[in-house]
C-alpha cells in the first residue's frame, strides 16, 4: 500500500495548493477522503485515462461536489488531466470550477454541486447499468453533513429497492460541517442502523486504512441483492495538523505561510 500512499499525499499537496492560488475552496473536506479516493483510482475502479468515455467503465459521483479538489487532484494523479491546469481551480475560464463539470473535465461522470443530488445521479447510472446487463460498478462519495438532506434518503431507499448491488456508497464521516459538529447543527442519529434498516449491506471502516477500504470493497463485490454503504470514520483536513479536526477549515483558503507548513508536514509523512 505504500504505493498508494505516495499517490495520497501527492493529492492532498496538490489539494492545498490549487485552493492556495484560487483564494477559495473547500480543503478540510477534500483532505479527509485523500485515501477513498486514492484507491478507487489506483486500484478499485476500472477505468483508464486513454479510453475515458468507455462505456463499459465504472463510474465515480463526487455526491459532496463542494470537495471538487480532492476529485481534481486524483483525476491529475491518475493521468486524466494535466497537474499544470491544477493552479487555475476555480478561475474564469478554467474548467475546474468550484464544483464539478462533467462537460468540461476528462474524468468527471456526473456534473454535482447541490447535495444529495449526486447519490441520486448514482442510483440512477447503477440502475442504468443494471437494466443494460453492463458489468460496470458505480462509486459515490457522501459527505456526513449531506446525509442531513432529506433527497439522499429517497436515493437510499430506492438503491435497496433495485437490489443495486452494483453500487457502493462511501460516506466521508468526519464528523464536522461549516457550521460546525454535525450533532450540534442536525444530529444524524446512529447513521450505520439507519443504513441497515434501509436495506444496505453496510460496514463502518477507519477511512484513511487501505486495507479496511479493499476489505469493504471486496465484499461488496461479494454481496449479492443489496447495495453495500461504507462508513469511512475520517478525520477532516487529515495530514495537516492544523487543519486537523476543525471547521473553520471547511471552507477557508490558505496563506501562504499556511501552505509552506502544510507541504512540510506532507512531504514528512511521506518520508516517514
Amino acid at each position: 500500500m505504500e504505493n498508494l500512499q505516495i499517490a495520497a499525499n501527492n493529492v492532498r499537496k496538490n489539494i492545498v495548493r490549487m485552493i492556495h492560488e484560487s483564494k477559495s475552496g473547500h480543503p478540510g473536506g477534500s483532505l479527509s477522503a485523500a485515501e477513498i479516493l486514492t484507491y478507487l483510482y489506483f486500484k478499485e475502479m476500472n477505468v483508464d485515462p486513454a479510453d475515458a468515455k468507455n462505456p463499459n467503465r465504472d463510474r465515480f459521483v463526487l455526491s459532496k461536489g463542494h470537495a471538487a479538489p480532492v476529485l481534481y487532484a486524483a483525476l491529475a494523479e491518475r493521468g486524466f488531466i494535466s497537474e499544470d491546469i491544477l493552479p487555475t481551480l476555480r478561475k474564469i475560464g478554467s474548467p475546474l470550477q468550484g464544483h464539478p463539470d462533467s462537460k468540461k473535465v476528462e474524468g468527471v461522470d456526473v456534473s454535482t454541486g447541490s447535495l444529495g443530488q449526486g447519490v441520486s445521479n448514482a442510483v440512477g447510472l447503477a440502475l442504468g447499468s443494471k437494466l443494460d446487463g453492463s458489468t460496470s460498478r458505480v462509486y459515490t462519495l457522501l459527505g456526513d453533513g449531506e446525509m442531513q438532506e432529506g433527497l439522499v434518503w429517497e436515493a437510499l431507499m430506492s438503491a435497496a429497492h433495485y437490489k443495486l448491488d452494483n453500487l457502493v456508497v462511501f460516506i466521508d464521516n468526519n464528523g464536522l460541517q461549516i457550521d460546525g459538529k454535525n450533532e450540534d447543527v442536525m444530529d444524524l442519529g446512529d447513521i450505520e442502523a439507519k443504513l441497515n434498516a434501509f436495506g444496505f449491506n453496510t460496514h463502518s471502516i477507519d477511512g484513511h486504512s487501505y486495507e479496511a477500504i479493499e476489505a469493504s470493497l471486496n465484499n461488496a463485490r461479494e454481496t449479492k441483492g443489496k447495495p453495500t454503504a461504507v462508513l469511512c470514520k475520517t478525520i477532516k483536513g487529515r495530514g495537516v495538523s492544523f487543519m486537523e479536526n476543525s471547521p473553520a477549515w471547511h471552507g477557508t483558503a490558505p496563506s501562504a505561510d499556511d501552505l509552506a507548513k502544510a507541504i512540510e508536514e506532507l512531504s514528512q509523512e511521506v518520508t516517514a
